[in-house]
């Protein structure tokens, strides 16, 4: 068993195999105290290797990370799947669906954008704040890639990518947004669960612009991007 900190609260984890402490290991901390624990039967291995040809320890990895995610929305944080990045102090976030190209545009502002580096490439925490606000955590849950930072930020908008001829970005509405944002969030649980997601759903499409952008895989793209999010945003 060790503890980690994610989006400044400790968890317990009753581990079976090292697998996720060492995938964790950026965001052990000391001492005995934590908020909650999590651990996964024997059973809910079994059932998540039915998923694919994965071993039980990173089966472990992903149950364990799907009963966090149940879990901490009593604290206000929650689980949006999402490429974070954090530049000038700021985090933005892309949200595509499956193969429009998320990774790649996260890539090109690495690429382009000074002092850009990614947050989290795949599994964030989004935690609203008291003034209503909304920050992003990085988790050790971030993708193939394995892009991802044990940081925060404050974060400036979300935006979703769509495949276009040309680069363009418009804001969207909310109610474009929710439509939108509803199919990135992790809605599962306990119907209490679920429906506190819901209400910091709602607390973020107030807190936070929501883009739309279409674009090419090119360098522009995340110029367009960037500049408009950056200077046009709350």
């Amino acid at each position: 068993m060790f503890i980690i900190r994610l989006a400044e609260i400790r968890i317990r984890i009753e581990n079976r195999y090292a697998f996720i402490e060492r995938q964790c290991a950026g965001y052990i901390c000391p001492g005995d105290e934590y908020a909650f624990s999590v651990s996964a039967s024997e059973e809910e291995l079994q059932e998540e290797q039915k998923n694919g040809d994965f071993s039980a320890a990173y089966c472990e990895s992903i149950c364990l990370y799907r009963h966090i995610c149940e879990t901490l929305p009593n604290y206000n944080v929650f689980l949006m799947h999402a490429s974070i990045i954090e530049a000038d102090g700021n985090a933005y976030a892309f949200t595509a669906k499956s193969g429009v190209g998320k990774s790649t545009h996260t890539a090109l502002w690495l690429k382009n954008i000074p002092n850009a580096r990614v947050l989290n490439g795949d599994k964030p925490l989004l935690r609203v704040e008291t003034d209503g606000s909304v920050t992003a955590f990085g988790t050790p849950w971030n993708g193939k890639e394995n892009w991802g930072e044990n940081i925060s930020a404050p974060l400036r908008a979300i935006c979703f990518i769509e495949r276009g001829e040309v680069n363009s970005i418009r804001r969207a509405t909310q109610e474009d947004a929710i439509g939108r944002l509803v199919h990135q969030l992790y809605l599962r649980g306990t119907r209490a669960s679920v429906n506190k997601q819901l209400t910091l759903m709602d607390a973020l499409v107030r807190a936070v612009p929501f883009w739309v952008l279409s674009c090419t895989i090119s360098d522009e793209a995340a110029k367009v991007a960037y500049e408009a999010m950056k200077y046009n945003g709350q």
